[in-house]
């Protein structure tokens, strides 16, 4: 029986005594007090009653209380376990079977439990980080002007006005030098998605030297026998035409670009936190004046206002943007245009004309207008107006006129003569007395 046990036991016992005594009166005796009526207020049984009276009814503590044995079932191991917990080894699991291949007979809970005893053995995470050869994770990454940013992706789940529910995508890039911050909401996150947010920024913030991300699909496939990491091809052409470099965050370890990461908890709790947008285009102009907003004020983390340091500092070190044919096409996703005329862009179907002989086109969102282009972009097919309605957008032209039609298989020999119709009014006949109607 442990310390709170025996208290609140005692508790219930001199709650027993006092009700006695008020119900007998002064004829109250302890040492002759009814058990049987201190049994049944106490569910105790006779015997324990009659052992609480000789002493006073005071629980006592168990006579090898806090007695520990001089051996246990971990004696002798206890030398192993603890070089592993030196070593920051704290899975009970691989302490476990470590000790198990020693001839442990032991199991498993007490283990945990002489862990969690000797936590005092397991050393700091920061000596810990300071003996990885691959270096201190503890130590602040700085950069000079222009050099990095971070970029992420963060999700938010969007409730229509009847009542769907729908998950959008939220592109985020910060500068890691000023904080100067870029935020862009798509309808997912795939590649093409990435491409655009990732040109939209850099049209905004320049081109860094090095972006700094994590273990994202559409960046990297993983890693070769050597550690280096194996790029997604497509990305890979998208790095080498804009020229930057990509640096990856250690797999499971966000505090890596802990700047994005907060930015994207930021924009969670800040910018999103009661809403209201009538769609993308709306909801991706509120996002440009919110980060303009918060860049244009001073922030105690960099000492600087960023969007200042960054126009003065960061961006005539970064490298401006050119727009080209080849940066256009990431702008413009190709789609395949479906049988009955049809391209899909961001969940829905917009129509196409049907003298247009490729197979393939182009699909760009500019603000309120979904415009589509040829696979070249050396022509504008068709322009539909955004909606958030699921029904298919027609386009002029989208069908050709293919009613059916009879032809004369014979000469045509008989001809018909059409009179002009009357020039006079039917109606006033009546009153042309001297014929000049």
């Amino acid at each position: 029986m442990n310390d709170n046990e025996r208290n609140g036991l005692q508790e219930i016992i001199d709650k027993a005594i006092s009700d006695i005594a008020r119900a007998e009166g002064d004829s109250f005796e302890l040492d002759k007090m009814n058990l049987a009526e201190f049994s049944r207020r106490t569910g105790l049984s006779r015997s324990r009653a009659r052992t609480l009276k000789a002493r006073g009814f005071t629980v006592a503590p168990h006579g090898r209380c806090g007695m520990r044995a001089a051996t246990t079932v971990i004696s002798g191991f206890e030398g192993i376990v603890d070089a592993l917990l030196s070593e920051g080894v704290t899975n009970s699991e691989v302490v476990f079977e470590r000790i198990r291949s020693q001839g442990y007979k032991g199991g498993k809970t007490t283990v945990k439990n002489y862990i969690a005893a000797h936590a005092n053995l397991v050393p700091a995470k920061r000596r810990l980080a300071a003996a990885d050869p691959r270096g201190s994770r503890g130590r602040r990454f700085c950069t000079s002007p222009g050099e990095a940013y971070q970029m992420d992706w963060g999700f938010v789940d969007v409730e229509d006005w009847a009542g769907t529910t729908f998950r959008i995508a939220c592109f985020a890039m910060v500068c890691h030098h000023c904080g100067t911050c870029y935020v862009e909401f798509f309808p997912n996150a795939r590649q093409e998605s990435l491409f655009i947010g990732m040109i939209h920024a850099f049209a905004v913030m320049g081109v860094p030297e090095h972006v700094l991300t994590d273990n994202m699909k559409s960046v990297v496939l993983g890693r070769d026998t050597d550690g280096r990491p194996v790029w997604q091809a497509d990305y890979a052409a998208f790095m080498a035409h804009i020229g930057f470099k990509t640096k990856l965050c250690k797999p499971r370890h966000p505090f890596t670009k802990g700047k994005v990461e907060r930015l994207i908890r930021f924009v969670k709790g800040n910018f999103l936190a009661g809403r209201k947008f009538y769609g993308a285009t709306d909801l991706n102009a509120q996002a440009l004046e919110w980060c303009a907003w918060q860049s244009g004020r001073w922030r105690r983390a960099v000492d600087c206002v960023p969007a200042d340091e960054h126009s003065s500092a960061c961006a005539p070190a970064a490298t401006a943007l050119a727009m080209t044919h080849e940066l256009a096409l990431y702008l413009c996703p190709r789609r395949r245009i479906s049988f009955d005329g049809f391209v899909s862009y961001e969940g829905r179907r917009f129509g196409v004309p049907y003298w247009y002989p490729g197979k393939e086109c182009r699909v760009s969102r500019d603000g309120e207008w979904l415009r589509i282009y040829s696979d070249d972009l050396s022509r504008e097919l068709a322009a539909h107006p955004v909606t958030w309605s699921r029904k298919d957008s027609f386009c002029d032209d989208q069908y050709a006129d293919m009613q059916p039609a009879e032809l004369p298989t014979a000469p045509v020999k008989t001809v018909i003569a059409q009179l002009e119709p009357p020039k006079g009014k039917p109606g006033f006949d009546k009153f042309d007395f001297e014929g000049r109607l």
